[in-house]
């Protein structure tokens, strides 16, 4: 038998764990909007499952920030102002910036290729006019880039700070950038990572944060 392991063990998700996942993503898409209140009988109902396993799932979320407990009127799906919107940008770059810092470090050629996979898929969308799939396809540049980085603690912060993103694009579809600048925008943050160039793609990652944050919050006093 070869002493190399070939075949990765399968990790079973707790039923909290698979009852989150569904709640966040819920709330990512807007299934579950912001101020939302959250009846536990109801949704025990709903996903077929009983109330102690969705207690648990439920103070996962609010220990992340995505749900809010209110004593006496329980417990709804949080919202977000103008100042969540840019801690949440800032949060994000400092994960993003720590992943694209391992990243630089190791195989450049294979991480910038793995990059422009949803780099074509926003093209594809872009050229449907599928605002919703550019999107979408942003965001997995954005997870494909933690992932590169192999750290579990960066990647599990940043599924928190997506559904969060996810939240205010949702919201704010029309103010978000056009999708042509996107296409040009993610593939010169991808072909920077080819050629080894860790200060250039450090600015363009930083610059493509803060224009995130003034296109969400230049259409949207108040926000969510």
């Amino acid at each position: 038998m070869a002493q190399g392991r070939t075949i990765e063990t399968l990790v079973q998700e707790s039923t909290p764990a698979i009852i989150a996942g569904k709640l966040r993503h819920a709330i990512g898409y807007g299934e579950l909007t912001p101020g939302t209140r959250l009846g536990e009988a109801d949704l025990a109902q709903q996903l077929g499952v009983s109330r102690g396993p969705l207690r648990e799932a439920m103070q996962r979320l609010t220990q992340e920030g995505l749900l809010t407990s209110i004593r006496n009127r329980g417990l709804f799906v949080a919202s977000l102002g103008e100042d969540d919107v840019r801690d949440i940008y800032f949060a994000r770059t400092a994960v993003e910036m720590a992943a694209l810092g391992r990243v630089m470090a190791g195989d450049n050629a294979a991480a910038a290729e793995r990059l422009l996979e949803p780099v074509a898929e926003m093209d594809r969308a872009s050229a449907n006019h599928d605002a919703a799939g550019v999107g979408e396809a942003d965001i997995s540049f954005h997870e494909a880039l933690v992932e590169l980085a192999s750290s579990p603690r960066l990647s599990r912060m940043h599924t928190t700070l997506l559904t969060q993103t996810r939240m205010c694009i949702t919201a704010l579809q029309e103010t978000y950038p056009e999708p042509d600048g996107r296409v040009a925008e993610h593939t010169e943050i991808a072909e920077t990572v080819r050629a080894g160039e860790t200060g250039a793609a450090h600015e363009l990652l930083q610059a493509h944060m803060d224009d995130a944050v003034t296109r969400l919050l230049s259409g949207a006093p108040g926000l969510l």
